[in-house]
């Protein structure tokens, strides 16, 4: 006797869920686009605005309390620097320091030799060598230095032809009155002692590179130890400039370009952009 068939079941069909066949029907969302995806990245208005705030308050304090940028508009310390070189100078070097500010940072008093930067009355900032620190017995003969009866090694020092100057190159000497500060002259006389200058305490003798084309303390004294503003440190960028005593020539104009010569205005514009600066000098080690 077989099995009876199921009975049928009462009541309504439930209905298909709706959710995949409209997935089906609309498809995945479209990927948004490369603008939607880059402005989603971009920082809000207060966001940026903070940001340069922050980036103007290091740089102030980078310059005002580290390094700072300086020209140098002369030929004074040539070959060292040259006209149009443009370089940062250490200000804290120098700097006056309590016992925690000297545990922190390297400050020391200048030394012979050094590069310094310093206040002058005119102009308002110079830039030479010390080449006597307090207590030195200076003096100048035919050019070369002597510090306490012994000849200074120099290899830095450029003498670019000039005419012949005994005031300058014997120290001290008799200096023209126009070229000396009167002040200086009578200071200088009463320190001096068996044709040497005697530099005193919290004094310091500077000299320019370019000797006989530098007007520095033989001609207007001594810088005192609160007047050094810094130490150069590097030259970030040099402008290709002509200096009265022509150390470095300026570079020749470049040839102009044939009409048959397809490559010459590239040439040219290469030579320009050569001419523009001493390339060579960028990112150098001032000493």
């Amino acid at each position: 006797m077989s099995d009876p068939s199921p009975a049928p079941q009462s009541g309504p069909t439930p209905a298909p869920n709706p959710a995949p066949m409209a997935a089906a029907k609309t498809g995945p969302a479209p990927a948004p686009s490369h603008f939607a995806q880059f402005r989603a990245h971009l920082p809000t208005l207060p966001q940026a605005l903070a940001s340069l705030m922050q980036t103007v308050v290091v740089a102030l304090f980078v310059l005002t309390f580290i390094v700072q940028p300086l020209l140098i508009p002369s030929e004074s310390m040539e070959h060292t620097l040259l006209v149009g070189d443009f370089l940062l100078f250490n200000k804290q070097t120098y700097a006056p320091a309590d016992p925690l500010s000297r545990w922190l940072l390297p400050y020391r008093n200048p030394a012979r030799g050094d590069i310094v930067v310093f206040r002058h009355p005119d102009p308002p900032m110079l830039i030479k060598r010390v080449v006597g620190v307090p207590g030195d017995r200076l003096r100048i003969a035919d050019g070369q230095v002597f510090i306490n009866g012994v000849a200074l090694n120099e290899p830095y020092v450029a003498f670019e032809q000039a005419q012949a100057d005994s005031g300058r190159d014997n120290f001290p000497g008799e200096i023209p009155p126009r070229l000396i500060d009167p002040e200086w002259r009578r200071q200088m006389w009463s320190l001096t002692s068996d044709g040497e200058l005697t530099v005193p305490p919290g004094e310091y003798f500077v000299l320019g590179d370019n000797r006989n084309h530098s007007r520095d303390s033989r001609y207007w004294g001594f810088v005192p130890r609160d007047a050094f503003v810094g130490r150069p440190l590097v030259i970030y960028f040099s402008l290709v400039r002509t200096s009265p005593t022509d150390v470095e020539p300026p570079p020749q104009e470049p040839a102009r370009a044939t009409a048959d010569d397809r490559l010459g205005h590239v040439r040219e514009l290469a030579a320009k952009v050569a001419a523009f600066a001493r390339w060579r000098r960028i990112f150098h080690v001032v000493h």
